[in-house]
């Protein structure tokens, strides 16, 4: 659990891993539209890019509540994983602004609201609530690949 020890460690690393699946996804992007080889590119690149930003956007609403970031940081941090290669930026102007802790404080403290208790208990109980994260984003990372592509949906 050595990932999850501590909030900065957790942030840098979904941050990280955000930036490479967007190269995946616009790698895959190249191939197809561009070059018109092969579209298997989209689709390992997408699934992987779209499993990983979902993960980002638990990782930031988690890391946000725990920290007690203002909602402009919090719709700033999910906004960086809508523009390629913005998420790396921002977790270092997080982390330098003292956003991102060495310490996860609701594993500690008792929360006040209810997306405090629901983090603090997550972070108290890392394994089982992590399987039901990751139950719960195949759930919804599935339902988003049959309702097909972004560019789809609303034409």
């Amino acid at each position: 659990m050595r990932l999850l020890s501590t909030p900065s460690r957790l942030y840098r690393v979904l941050a990280f891993a955000e930036v490479v699946t967007w190269t995946l996804l616009l790698l895959g992007m190249l191939l197809k539209y561009v070059l018109q080889v092969t579209e298997i590119g989209v689709r390992i690149g997408g699934g992987i890019h779209g499993f990983v930003f979902l993960s980002y956007v638990v990782v930031t609403v988690l890391v946000a509540i725990d920290q007690r970031w203002k909602v402009g940081d919090l719709i700033m941090g999910l906004g960086s994983a809508f523009i390629p290669y913005l998420t790396v930026p921002f977790e270092r102007s997080a982390e330098r602004r003292g956003m991102l802790g060495q310490s996860w404080r609701l594993r500690e403290e008792d929360g006040r609201t209810l997306p405090e208790k629901v983090a603090g208990f997550a972070l108290r109980h890392p394994l089982p609530s992590a399987l039901v994260t990751i139950v719960v984003l195949a759930i919804v990372f599935t339902l988003l690949l049959q309702a097909g592509p972004p560019t789809e949906w609303f034409s």
